[in-house]
């Protein structure tokens, strides 16, 4: 699995002229939506930016705008830059995948390939003729496969550099693909390293979205600030000083609409300031609200609350490589009673989301319903503790983001409530916030001892979360015997990966889930890897939230979706 190159230097890349020598390299979506929050520069949102947002987006009459507000700024614009999903959020208007899901739901459906089909270690794609880029390139199979090898190879001459590309890689496309034979244009025939279940969905995962490759080669990795997709939005203005996108209609558009001129995404750090805009007609759609904001919504007299099953996780990781308390899974079990997760889902995030007991959402194939939350229990994890020889207690840093993220919309407020809850059983905690574009590099270095975070799915596979954010990826010799941890800078590390937790029976368990495509056979599999994960605890599971958007009465054809979207290309406004 892991990604060392020895083993890359054996992909190939076949095309109708030839075969060309490749590696694949490099390493795992954070993305989302607490009321007293701040902006991702630091400072909090007030009354002053909504005006300036309303200035910034308005128009003139002749247009129709749509305006999205978030909590969170696009840091990139590049889909192979970034694990964000506010960057996805706004990568899905402007670029397409192979394959799509249908809109709210985890079906497949076409993209840009019309046909496609995957079996044993073959998957056959017919592509989709006479799309357009944005730049007046028609898409082939050749701008799949420099995608592709920009991503992973680099060897590629086009490739992004380690420093630049995401760890979506790897778990995306890099570890499965073991040649690519290009037949004629609109063809392709994809050879895998393995039977590898998830493929499919993977191919409609935002980090598989579409370079076009002329854009490649010109703008390399500019394309952060210089997208160049075949999607049914293009780039028209990237105003990083003020956190605004404004995208215009792509009238080329291969699929169904769009059905606005533009879209413009502003950003606005505090919750109820946003959803106050939302009531004042300010903007159309907003995402990442609290308790308090959802009743704002849900009071004012222009704009609905749309809310649907999420499939997500939030959750704190122990650091096992950088604690050696946390390496002690009785101190682990200990902080997990210690925590009153209870409370923080009714009474923090007022009840729109659920406890989480296992890496796996309830509705996600795997779930094991035999499984239930830890208890707040501060007797019995204070009894672990003792036992675990940490009856004293110890200090320990708690990393957090400040902006909301819909798996923790009050980031700040949760935090505290952890350290109060610790606090009881003699742990100290030092809380460090964060804008989430620093936070996320500096848990993906291994530099926090324990951190909030979430994963919203890509695909709705079990792989999707329990090979992404719960295995190690990296070959057996960067393991050690009677060890269930690796360090952060261990060869082909999966830095999404923030527990650095490595335990053989959990991985293997995945592994197989993987290759099997009997979907009995996967399903008992994920029930013993969640059970595991749940008894070994390498994180504290936090929640499953649902999906909360602000939605205006002039807003029609909206589809919220806790997969992909959103699809903004469907909406219109009255």
């Amino acid at each position: 699995m892991s990604q060392d190159g020895n083993e890359l230097s054996r992909r190939r890349f076949l095309t109708a002229a030839g075969t060309a020598a490749a590696t694949a390299g490099l390493a795992g979506c954070s993305g989302g939506g607490g009321e007293d929050t701040t902006t991702d520069s630091g400072e909090t949102t007030g009354e002053g930016e909504t005006d300036q947002t309303q200035t910034e987006t308005e128009d003139d009459g002749s247009t129709s705008v749509l305006r999205y507000g978030r909590g969170s700024h696009s840091p990139t614009l590049d889909f192979q830059n970034s694990t964000s999903g506010e960057v996805a959020k706004v990568t899905e208007q402007i670029y397409d995948t192979l394959i799509n899901f249908e809109p709210g739901q985890s079906t497949l459906t076409q993209g840009l390939a019309t046909e496609y089909s995957l079996e044993g270690q073959s998957a056959s794609i017919t592509l989709r003729e006479g799309v357009m880029f944005h730049n007046g390139e028609e898409f082939t199979a050749e701008d799949f496969v420099a995608t592709y090898r920009r991503f992973v190879d680099s060897d590629y001459e086009y490739y992004a550099g380690d420093d630049y590309v995401s760890a979506y890689g790897p778990f995306t496309l890099g570890s499965w693909i073991d040649e690519i034979q290009v037949d004629g244009d609109y063809s392709m025939t994809i050879q895998l390293t393995q039977s590898y279940a998830p493929f499919l969905r993977n191919l409609a995962m935002f980090a598989a979205s579409v370079h076009s490759l002329a854009a490649i080669e010109e703008y390399g990795t500019e394309l952060s600030s210089n997208p160049v997709g075949t999607g049914p939005f293009q780039l028209s203005n990237l105003d990083d000083a003020n956190e605004l996108i404004r995208l215009e209609a792509n009238s080329e558009y291969w699929g169904d609409g769009p059905n606005v001129d533009e879209v413009v995404f502003v950003t606005i750090g505090q919750n109820s300031t946003r959803a106050q805009s939302l009531a004042s007609g300010e903007l159309d759609i907003i995402d990442g609200l609290g308790a308090q904001s959802s009743v704002q919504v849900e009071n004012a007299s222009n704009a609905n609350l749309v809310r649907t099953e999420g499939i997500n996780i939030g959750y704190m990781a122990f650091n096992m490589a950088s604690r050696e308390e946390f390496r002690d899974r009785r101190v682990r079990q200990a902080v997990s009673h210690a925590i009153n997760t209870e409370a923080i889902v009714n009474e923090i995030y007022s009840g729109f989301a659920t406890q989480a007991s296992q890496p796996l959402p309830p509705n996600v194939l795997g779930h094991n319903d035999d499984i239930d939350p830890y208890p707040y229990d501060p007797e019995e994890a204070q009894r672990l503790l003792e036992e675990a020889g940490y009856g004293d207690g110890f200090s320990f840093e708690l990393a957090t983001f400040q902006n909301p993220r819909g798996y923790n919309p009050s980031p700040i407020q949760t935090a505290e409530t952890v350290a109060s809850n610790l606090g009881d059983v003699g742990i100290e905690v030092d809380i460090n916030q964060q804008s989430f574009g620093p936070f996320l590099e500096y848990t993906a270095q291994g530099r926090h001892d324990a951190c909030f975070l979430g994963w919203y799915t890509d695909n709705a596979d079990p792989d999707n979360f329990m090979y992404v954010l719960l295995h190690p990826q990296v070959e057996e010799s960067e393991l050690t015997e009677g060890q269930d941890w690796v360090s952060f800078d261990a060869e082909g590390y999966n830095t999404s990966n923030r527990s650095a937790w490595a335990n053989r029976e959990y991985m293997d368990l995945v592994e197989q889930g993987q290759s099997t495509y009997d979907e009995a056979e996967r399903e008992s599999l994920y029930n013993e890897a969640n059970q595991i994960a749940h008894d070994e605890a390498p994180w504290v599971y936090l929640d499953y939230a649902d999906e909360l958007r602000g939605v205006s009465n002039r807003v029609s054809g909206f589809q919220i979706a806790a997969i992909s979207g959103p699809y903004l290309n469907l909406v219109s406004l009255n």
